[in-house]
């Protein structure tokens, strides 16, 4: 940190891994230049074959996400989209559910607003596991990818 209370600098491997890959948001301590009620950035790094546990579900905000290197799938009601090129993105707003699936070892950058505080997509709904048909309908497919890939 150079000056602090407006300069950060980092890198985003390390900073990342501190932190589930959250660089910016509302779980930032206030008072730190990476600190936003506004938006979060995630620094994602996915091994190949690395799925989402469970698909996110009533997500509130908005995200974009730019494949920096490796091969991403993203899995939406009715849609498949795959970021293939350095460069590829893809935008969704609120209420989109989704999933994912790293192709190959894959970094992606994700930017999510609002940033709100107390809300992780990846928590189970009223503290019970998420099984709905939905979820167990991707986690075969996720499965079936998975052993036709090895």
């Amino acid at each position: 940190m150079n000056d602090e209370h407006t300069i950060y600098t980092g890198k985003a491997n390390p900073d990342a891994a501190a932190d589930r890959g959250w660089l910016l948001g509302h779980f930032k301590a206030p008072g730190d230049p990476r600190h936003s009620e506004d938006v979060e950035i995630k620094w994602g790094v996915h091994p190949k074959g690395e799925a989402r546990e469970r698909w996110v579900t009533g997500e509130r905000r908005t995200a974009l996400q730019v494949l920096i290197s490796g091969r991403f799938r993203l899995e939406f009601p009715g849609r498949t989209v795959v970021l293939a090129e350095q460069g590829d993105y893809v935008v969704w707003g609120r209420g989109v559910d989704h999933s994912w699936y790293a192709e190959e070892d894959t970094v992606v950058l994700t930017v999510r607003w609002p940033s709100v505080p107390g809300y992780r997509a990846d928590a189970p709904a009223d503290g019970q596991a998420c099984d709905d048909a939905h979820e167990t309908d991707q986690r075969s497919r996720n499965a079936a990818i998975v052993s036709n890939e090895v």
